[in-house]
């Protein structure tokens, strides 16, 4: 019955998913605690581009932002992130998979910015004022007691950031990005009489991507909770 599968690469494509997830995350992580800090700097430019970029970011569609990644910056604009090198029949694969981890950190970082911020304020504003009378600046005073108490409180939204970032993957295959969602539409189209079991074996795929991860980072964050 699955016989089939053995002309597809269901697990090259799965793990194509998985690097997407992991690369976005570590980028949309350190670019959402920037936005995070603009947000809640006490320098008016920078809390006002925090506050646009998020508001804009946050409400345009995601393929929208993945197909652009392509069309502009690389059609129109001409940026490649990988090295072009003649005869080289893998340049475009490895841009494209750069261009889809740049969208995906441009996107998923205005969720995680909002995560962290809310994290901030649940910390007592009596910690920040203590430590600007101590002579800490605003950075040192973020970095060294705000952020680390943040983020102990932000564990569970940002696992279910994860999470979804983990499905908006398959909008990479826009793109042509050879992800799990695009395999599956290669799929779904060579195998119209085996539609239910292709839909079946990909939302098991991605169960199995996703549910692990809910489960450990809701231990961690029941863990690193701060008693108030």
């Amino acid at each position: 019955m699955l016989d089939f599968l053995s002309e597809y690469d269901v697990l090259g494509a799965f793990w194509l998913t998985v690097q997407l997830t992991v690369y976005s995350a570590i980028g949309s992580l350190v670019w959402g605690t920037v936005l995070a800090g603009m947000r809640v700097s006490p320098v008016p430019i920078m809390r006002a581009f925090g506050t646009a970029y998020v508001n804009i970011i946050r409400n345009t569609p995601l393929t929208l932002i993945i197909v652009s990644m392509s069309l502009a910056l690389y059609s129109v604009l001409g940026l490649k992130l990988a090295r072009e090198l003649p005869g080289d029949l893998t340049f475009t694969d490895t841009n494209n998979f750069r261009l889809a981890v740049l969208g995906f950190v441009i996107y998923t970082s205005t969720f995680v910015c909002e995560s962290i911020r809310a994290g901030i304020n649940t910390v007592p504003v009596g910690q920040a004022e203590a430590s600007r009378a101590l002579g800490l600046g605003f950075g040192q005073t973020l970095s060294i007691v705000v952020l680390p108490q943040a983020f102990r409180a932000v564990v569970a939204p940002l696992a279910s950031v994860l999470i979804a970032l983990t499905k908006n993957t398959t909008v990479a295959s826009a793109i042509g990005v050879a992800e799990a969602g695009l395999l599956m539409s290669d799929m779904i189209e060579k195998e119209s009489d085996k539609i239910i079991l292709v839909f079946a074996i990909f939302a098991l795929g991605f169960v199995l991507l996703t549910l692990p991860t809910g489960l450990v980072l809701g231990w961690v964050s029941k863990k690193v909770a701060v008693k108030r």
